[in-house]
């Protein structure tokens, strides 16, 4: 489902000179649908550059990205649209939405955005909230005025309230209790089970245990490494 090869970044500071650092060369990585792969290395190692390469946040300097039938290194940006769309989900760290949009509008949007009735697109969205213990009375304000934790919930439900065929997971227990890191872990488990190919940073050893397949540390895409 997700197929890397040779891919290359290299980032220009164009207001130190024009200098260019070298982040990744050489990057090979295959993930098949119903499996999670974890992305592990030190701080600044290109876990997080390489899920933004896949996403199509970065541009690569080279190789090939390909999510389904999409070359994202080389797609044009109506074709990443559809992409994130119908295909491949992201569920970061930090929530980001127009604000007084409520909270049940926010995770019911990637359905509506596929053309799923109103109806069943809130009952999959009440659902999800429901399950993160996100309190019915704060459905319909905006999630800008909750807490962290409750953010991040509601993050959580966005992102998986359409099943797509490709995650990726950036922390998604970061900043839970216990019962409701059992509940993504949870969703990440059943995620697998109807086939999505997951990529993902697991700081909790313990969920990356419980829900990764394979552990691919990517100080071995690093230039000096590849050289």
């Amino acid at each position: 489902m997700i197929e890397i090869r040779n891919l290359e970044k290299s980032f220009v500071l164009h207001n130190q000179g024009a200098a260019v650092i070298p982040v990744m060369a050489g990057a090979h990585l295959d993930v098949s649908a119903g499996e999670c792969v974890a992305l592990t290395g030190a701080s600044g190692a290109g876990k997080s550059t390489l899920m933004r390469m896949i996403y199509g946040n970065y541009l690569a300097n080279g190789g090939s990205i390909k999510v389904g039938d999409v070359d994202v290194a080389r797609a044009e940006p109506r074709e990443i649209l559809t992409l994130r769309r119908e295909v491949l989900g992201y569920v970061s760290q930090f929530l980001r939405v127009v604000p007084r949009v409520p909270t049940l509008s926010v995770v019911a949007e990637p359905l509506l955005a596929l053309g799923t009735p109103v109806e069943e697109a809130e009952a999959r969205a009440q659902d999800l909230l429901a399950q993160l213990n996100i309190p019915e009375r704060l459905w319909s304000l905006s999630p800008t005025t909750f807490s962290g934790g409750e953010q991040q919930r509601v993050n959580i439900a966005r992102g998986f309230a359409h099943r797509y065929p490709a995650l990726l997971l950036d922390e998604p227990t970061a900043s839970l209790d216990a019962k409701n890191r059992e509940v993504v872990l949870s969703l990440i488990e059943d995620a697998k089970a109807g086939g999505a190919a997951i990529i993902g940073i697991f700081h909790d050893e313990a969920a990356r245990d419980r829900v990764c397949d394979r552990v691919v540390d990517v100080t071995g895409f690093t230039p000096v490494r590849a050289a």
